[in-house]
């Protein structure tokens, strides 16, 4: 708990002042003593006030609780606080609970509260890991002329996360030569079950017997579930300074939308079934999707303090020897002549996004077995105008 600087005085404490002096010297000088006594009744007022301000000593208990862990851009959450005060007093004031600009919210009320409990919503505004509070409570005595500011408790991390939009659905899993893939994966957890039935051994249970198939064969057989495949898919997301604003800028809205962009489409490909890494253009590894169910959250916590920097790496060293199915690149300014992104290293299904791509350039990707489409701020057209015939369903291309 801490006083915070503030002036003693309200603007009528300051106002209570000035006449007090205004009369203490037109008593002098029209020798009218009943204006002393005004003005001595003034300053006796204000210097009470502000002993009944600062004089009772308070301390208090803060508890924050958050109603979502993660708060995504444009979602509203919750704030609850509880505030126990120890005092001689109760007083009367207001309450404030500090909150970054990433965030909006009313944290602001009269004290003390008739539920004895605080809320009060937030929305998210700007991705990132901000702090909230410390709790204000802004004490003035009865007349209004001295006022008291107090920060009690400590401050509570809040994740506003990148905004997830939903995306236009894939036709089908593309493995790594182009076509739909089949093969058994390694990975658990991945897909939907495939049943077939194998015949019964000693030790199969009972409840396992695949009775249409035992009829149709005329001997036991068991159902044998199967893994389908989870073909991989890479997103990357460059990084690289060059590409964006200046940091000292202030926030660049094609970067916000670049991070947006890379989080809706991994997460898209994860509920797809494909395994999915996602990478900078440093080739540094940012998140992973393998169906776990925290590897949501660490994506989108990583992707929250993602920032600009550095310089890119070619490409093909990124997707490394065994090329992805889909392989999607996330970028800024790129030029034709820049061969580092335009070069996608054999994957399936390459798919470009720039947000300020130069003069040819999606030609030039075109040429160089991209399909590509600028990113604007609606996430959802863009990715649906980058994605090749093949993999649309339902035929929903917006015209180009």
């Amino acid at each position: 708990m801490s006083d915070r600087r503030r002036r003693p005085l309200t603007a009528r404490g300051l106002g209570a002042l000035v006449l007090g002096v205004l009369f203490a010297i037109a008593a002098n000088i029209v020798s009218a003593p009943i204006l002393v006594y005004v003005a001595v009744l003034l300053f006796v007022l204000t210097a009470l006030a502000i002993l009944v301000v600062h004089l009772p000593r308070r301390s208090g208990t803060v508890t924050r609780q958050i109603s979502t862990d993660l708060l995504t851009v444009g979602e509203q959450s919750r704030v609850t606080v509880r505030f126990a005060l120890r005092s001689l007093r109760i007083p009367h004031g207001r309450w404030r609970d500090v909150l970054p600009d990433a965030v909006t919210g009313d944290a602001a009320g009269e004290y003390p509260p008739e539920a004895g409990v605080l809320r009060y919503p937030i929305t998210g505004v700007r991705r990132g890991i901000w702090p909230v509070g410390p709790l204000i409570l802004r004490t003035v005595d009865p007349f209004g002329l001295a006022q008291r500011e107090q920060a009690f408790g400590e401050t509570r991390t809040v994740t506003v996360v990148p905004e997830v939009i939903p995306l236009a659905p894939l036709a089908a899993h593309w493995g790594a030569a182009g076509g739909t893939a089949h093969t058994s994966s390694s990975r658990l957890g991945q897909g939907s079950d495939n049943l077939s039935p194998r015949h019964y051994v000693s030790g199969d249970s009972m409840r396992r017997i695949h009775w249409r198939a035992t009829a149709h064969r005329g001997e036991l057989m068991v159902r044998q579930e199967e893994e389908e495949s989870s073909p991989d898919a890479i997103v990357v997301i460059d990084r690289a300074a060059a590409r964006w604003a200046r940091a000292d800028r202030g926030v660049d809205p094609a970067f916000e939308a670049a991070v947006s962009a890379c989080a809706s489409i991994a997460l898209h490909l994860a509920s797809e079934g494909y395994s999915v890494d996602v990478v900078d253009s440093a080739a540094s590894t940012i998140g992973t999707l393998r169906g776990h169910e925290d590897d949501r959250d660490e994506l989108l916590v990583a992707l929250a303090m993602l920032a600009p920097r550095g310089e890119a790496r070619d490409l093909a060293t990124i997707v490394g020897g065994t090329p992805p199915g889909p392989l999607v690149v996330i970028t800024g300014r790129i030029a034709e002549a820049d061969h580092s992104v335009l070069h996608h290293g054999g994957a399936a299904v390459p798919i470009l996004l720039a947000t300020a791509p130069g003069p040819d350039v999606i030609t030039a990707a075109t040429a160089a077995g991209w399909t590509s489409a600028v990113l604007t701020d609606d996430i959802s057209a863009s990715w649906e105008l980058a994605l090749p015939e093949r993999m649309l369903t339902g035929g929903g291309r917006v015209p180009r």
